[in-house]
């Protein structure tokens, strides 16, 4: 599907075959194959926070230097300077965005987190990028969707190749480019701004489930009949893994 990004954070191996050689010598592991390490920024964002627009300029050139392949963005609309829905204006908050602001201490707009190594102002996302690229990725994931009228199939596969796992698999569902009004760093107010990457819905929970895996191990995961809003729009809609 079109721009529909599904983040998720874990695991993937390789499978070993054997051959007709001595009994006490047919299991041999051969560790998985390395992965490109992928960067997740959770940019807490609000519609009335003035120098949010700030922050997606950052993103936008972040994308262009590392590539978007190699960023996973989710913008999450949330706290006092966010807005929900009413009569006259879209709202991109949620309630799920604010549980993560108040849980991760969010105090002011724009903010985040590069990989949820600590909240930062945007001006210091590409240091923490450049420090995380330097890591090993623990683990490797593919996710397959499919979309049939308004329901989504997630089926995810998660494989170990770097040491044992004990984590959370989080799904979440992100539209990009909504058109919405936004408070701007002029003061002005922008009532078709473009908005990416927006945090819609945790698919598998708040919190994800938990993951315990092995290295060279593999975890399979089926989400089926996941419900789309009838506001969003399935062509600008993904799943992404965190």
């Amino acid at each position: 599907m079109k721009n529909f990004v599904l983040h998720i954070l874990l695991l993937y191996g390789i499978l070993a075959g054997c051959s007709r050689i001595q009994e006490d010598e047919r299991l041999i592991y051969v560790k998985p194959v390395a992965v490109s390490r992928k960067i997740l920024i959770e940019d807490f964002t609000g519609q009335r926070c003035v120098n949010c627009p700030n922050a997606s300029d950052e993103i936008l050139r972040l994308q262009e230097l590392y590539g978007e392949d190699a960023l996973i963005v989710v913008s999450i609309h949330s706290g006092p300077l966010g807005f929900y829905t009413n009569s006259h204006f879209l709202g991109l908050s949620t309630n799920t965005g604010d549980i993560y602001y108040t849980h991760w201490g969010v105090e002011y707009l724009p903010i985040g987190m590069v990989n949820r190594s600590k909240l930062l102002s945007h001006s210091a996302w590409n240091a923490q990028i450049r420090d995380e690229l330097q890591q090993k990725a623990s683990v490797d994931i593919h996710v397959a969707t499919e979309l049939e009228g308004d329901k989504l199939r997630i089926r995810t596969e998660v494989r170990g190749i770097d040491g044992d796992t004990n984590g959370k698999l989080q799904l979440w569902l992100v539209e990009d480019s909504i058109t919405a009004f936004q408070l701007m760093p002029d003061g002005t107010r922008c009532d078709d701004y473009i908005h990416r990457h927006v945090f819609r819905t945790a698919i598998n929970g708040t919190w994800g489930e938990d993951i315990n895996m092995k290295e060279g191990e593999q975890i399979i995961k089926e989400h089926n009949d996941v419900m789309l809003a009838d506001e969003w729009d399935p062509s600008l809609c993904g799943s992404i893994c965190v």
